[in-house]
Formats: C-alpha cells, structure tokens, sequence
C-alpha cells in the first residue's frame, strides 16, 4: 500500500477514536435469583438484574445497575470501549504498514542513488 494511502487510513481512525467521547471498560450482564416464597413448594426467579463488571487493579468489580436508562447508557459505554480497543490495534497495524513502507521508500532511494550493487560475496574480491 502506499505511505499517502496508509497515512488516510490513521487519520481516518484518529478522527474515530476523536468521536468516542465517553467508555467504560467491562460488560454488562443479565442477573436472576431464584428466591423461596411464601406458601409455595417452588422457588419463584427473580430478575433480571443488571450488573457491570469489570476489572481494576487485578481485582473483579460489580456495580448494580439501576434503571432502564442506566443499563442502556452503561451498554453504549462499554460498546464504545469495544470500539476504541479495535480501533486502537487497527492503528498500531496501519502504523507498523507505514514505518515499513516508509523504510522500503528510503532504501529503494539508496538503491537508486548507489546504482544497483550487488551484494553476493561472490562479486567481492
């Protein structure tokens, strides 16, 4: 690909991650209980529960949520963080592209500038 090429392409997704203005690493997951009551032989379930979870310091955290809006924001959130994790390795691969593209354009220069030189040991006296 060309360096013009696949300098577009981490602008483009500079310009993306630019757009994500709020995340939250984790999920979001469905939580029902089963729970005794009263004059029945049978357990009634109980739910759903919203949680996020995640991970901070090495440690699992939960935080209930609460609310049709909260569990809705919290799941954007988290699709966000999704979002930006994929875009942020499709720039370190276009980036990786770039440096080599711009590595093969500085030695085909040299190559140019040289003249074309062999480099088998057989050629060397």
């Amino acid at each position: 690909m060309r360096i013009d090429q696949l300098e577009q392409q981490r602008q483009d997704i500079l310009r993306k991650i630019g757009k994500i203005r709020k995340m939250r690493r984790g999920s979001v997951t469905e939580q029902f209980f089963e729970a005794p009551r009263k004059g029945k032989t049978e357990p009634v379930r109980q739910g759903p529960y919203y949680l996020w979870q995640y991970w901070e310091h090495g440690r699992p955290r939960r935080q209930r949520l609460r609310g049709a809006p909260e569990v809705t924001s919290a799941r954007a959130e988290v699709a966000a963080h999704r979002e930006f994790e994929e875009l942020c390795a499709r720039y370190v691969r276009v980036a990786e592209e770039l440096a080599r593209a711009e590595r093969e354009a500085i030695i085909s220069e040299e190559t140019l500038k040289k003249g074309l030189k062999s480099r088998s040991s057989r050629t060397r006296k």
